[in-house]
């Protein structure tokens, strides 16, 4: 009688550096959060300021988990900024706010773990 041992998650193919560099992340502070109630599933519209280069994009982002209005104004988090622009229902989107899924599945946002000047890139 054998065990059997399941079999590994599987990982992504190898990219190369600058594949990676492709993908433009950036911090951002949050400075408007609204509430998203034509979402098919609970959202928040957010108004990222990501500094003089890049200056203020949208995103819709399913937070609402994790997060109030209120606590979402001043955080900084982290997007993909050269994603092209994707409608949601009746907002469009400008960027990809950043997050892991908790234990559940619910967003946690990708935040650095000190205040950063606006539009630094993640390298």
């Amino acid at each position: 009688m054998s065990t059997s041992e399941p079999a590994p998650p599987e990982v992504p193919g190898q990219i190369s550096f600058e594949d990676f560099r492709k993908v433009d992340i950036r911090v951002g502070t949050i400075v408007e959060a609204l509430p998203f109630p034509q979402a098919r599933k609970p959202a928040f519209r957010l108004v990222i300021d990501f500094g003089p280069e890049i200056g203020l994009k949208r995103s819709s982002a399913q937070i609402t988990v994790h997060y109030t209005l209120e606590t979402l104004v001043g955080r900084q988090v982290a997007a993909v900024v050269n994603f092209p622009p994707r409608q949601i229902g009746p907002v469009m989107s400008d960027v990809l706010t950043l997050g892991f899924p908790d234990a559940e599945g619910e967003v946690v946002l990708l935040q650095p773990g000190h205040g950063v000047p606006d539009g630094g890139r993640l390298f």
